[in-house]
């Protein structure tokens, strides 16, 4: 066949909903995300990644450069969008056929739900490795697929490599799971616990590989699992750890889920509640309509539910009890949202009466469209303080480095020790959008340096000089010397001062303990 032939068999084979699905998520996540696609600010880490191999096996990704190397290593963000949005394109469509919807308007809420999730906001902070981590929750949820479709074996690599890419979408996978599961019970088949236990196949095979390839891999390469995030825990934390981990993974679900889950304000807030609301109807009426309430299978897995979702959702609380749980590793909370979206549209289709046909359908429409919109703007706010983050720090570094400049005694590659994170008592906060963007990291705070190497980068990067810094243990000697102490804040007089053959810049708060 010709090129044009090839194409055009390819494109017969997807449905009119596979369409929408791909079309939505991709048309949307633009029309969302194209602040950050646009423009080149970085965050705190994007300071040291503006060129980054990727080579993150000591975190256990020991398959995040190779699913970043389409986009080079370099922090190009046109192109990391578009290859991270097509990717979310693809979960889009997977997720339609997951759930078997062919309905055009919960195709399109589903797909814009997954785009504008505030968690890819928080990712896109992170822009420079976005299309690694678009492709590992892809291939979560194509391990999904593909155990639905009676290839578990498959969908276990599918899991493993996945984990290899980024650990945090493993929660997206087991939830999904318990869901197919309830399906899989719902239709009264025959062989459903067969299939059931085929989603623990799947995950098994999963989490095998990936550690079998992990160990492989650092023995290759002669290194160890670090202990950022606690990683290291996959091979030191005890069962006793895990288990004591369990109270406040619990804890930390009720907390997120019904006090910061939906992220976007009373409004986003009052819509969730409706859609909820149309969600719980739609369930017990399904249940109800089935007669699924009469067998005692439904007791024993709703039981069960109870349990497993929580666990579910934050099992990277047991499995690394040391983490720091931020919202880029909470993406899974968007699937409560796509699931409501999905029992309403179940519902509707086998519902009795027009009036409540009519009113589900109109109520969770709308509930979820406002929800769509309302992330929408709460990850624009977040844009919009990056880039406030990213001119206040530039003219604060502009006034240091010139400061460092006219330093008496200064000479090109002249020593520089930077102590302290830019105080409060000389500069106020000046963030206002705290209340919308609190969770979402790498989008909140005034500034972006945290440490002396981000003076350094922000430097080069951005303002094109180089400073020398000293090492840490020059700097520690430094920050406890009485002529430290004596110095003032930047950007007070005595605030930069040359002291034994060194620039010292103090720009901590002027009182400390």
């Amino acid at each position: 066949m010709t090129v044009n032939e090839s194409i055009t068999k390819l494109y017969k084979k997807f449905s009119a909903s596979d369409k929408v699905a791909f079309v939505s998520a991709f048309v949307t996540g633009l029309l969302v995300h194209m602040p950050a696609m646009l423009m080149d600010v970085p965050n705190h880490d994007g300071l040291a990644s503006m060129h980054f191999s990727q080579n993150m096996i000591t975190s256990g990704r020991w398959f995040l450069a190779a699913v970043c190397a389409a986009s080079s290593f370099y922090t190009v963000p046109w192109i990391i969008g578009l290859i991270g949005l097509l990717e979310l394109a693809i979960t889009a469509v997977l997720l339609k056929r997951i759930f078997e919807i062919e309905n055009g308007v919960s195709v399109f809420l589903i797909s814009a739900l997954l785009v504008a999730f505030p968690s890819l906001a928080s990712t896109f902070a992170y822009v420079f490795t976005l299309d690694g981590y678009m492709a590992g929750l892809m291939l979560a949820v194509l391990a999904v697929y593909l155990a639905k479709n009676n290839h578990y074996i498959l969908g276990g690599i599918a899991l493993a490599f996945s984990l290899g890419t980024y650990q945090a979408y493993l929660p997206f996978a087991m939830l999904l799971s318990i869901c197919l599961v309830w399906m899989k019970m719902a239709s009264g088949e025959k062989n459903g616990i067969k299939k059931c236990l085929e989603y623990v196949y799947m995950g098994m095979i999963g989490a095998v590989l990936y550690l079998v390839l992990l160990k492989i891999l650092l023995a290759i390469e002669g290194k160890v699992l670090d202990t950022y995030q606690g990683i290291d825990n996959l091979e030191n934390a005890g069962l006793s750890n895990r288990i004591s981990a369990l109270p406040h993974l619990y804890k930390d679900f009720v907390s997120f889920t019904f006090s910061k889950g939906f992220l976007a304000g009373d409004v986003c807030a009052a819509a969730g509640f409706v859609l909820a609301v149309c969600a719980a109807v739609s369930a017990i009426y399904l249940v109800i309509k089935g007669g699924i309430y009469k067998k005692a299978w439904f007791y024993f897995v709703l039981l069960i539910s109870a349990v497993l979702v929580p666990l579910s959702a934050n099992i990277v609380l047991m499995i690394t009890p040391d983490v720091k749980y931020h919202l880029i590793m909470r993406y899974q909370w968007v699937l409560f949202l796509i699931v409501s979206v999905v029992l309403c549209d179940k519902a509707v289709g086998k519902f009795d009466k027009a009036k409540y046909k009519a009113s589900i359908s109109w109520l969770s429409a709308l509930a979820a469209t406002i929800i769509v919109i309302a992330y929408a703007v709460t990850d624009n706010i977040g844009y919009t303080n990056l880039q406030r983050m990213y001119e206040k720090t530039y003219g604060y570094t502009l006034r240091l480095l010139d400061r460092i400049e006219q330093t008496p005694g200064y000479y090109q590659g002249v020593p520089v020790a930077i102590m302290g994170v830019i105080g409060d008592d000389e500069y106020p906060p000046t963030e206002v959008t705290e209340p919308a963007t609190s969770e979402m990291i790498g989008l909140t705070g005034n500034w972006l340096i945290y440490s002396a190497d981000n003076y350094d980068q922000f430097v080069r990067y951005y303002l094109g000089a180089t400073l020398n810094l000293v090492p840490a243990e020059k700097e520690t000697e430094i920050y406890y010397s009485d002529e430290y102490i004596a110095m003032e804040s930047f950007p007070g007089d005595t605030s930069v001062q040359m002291i034994d053959g060194i620039i010292c810049v103090k720009t901590e708060d002027a009182l400390r303990d």
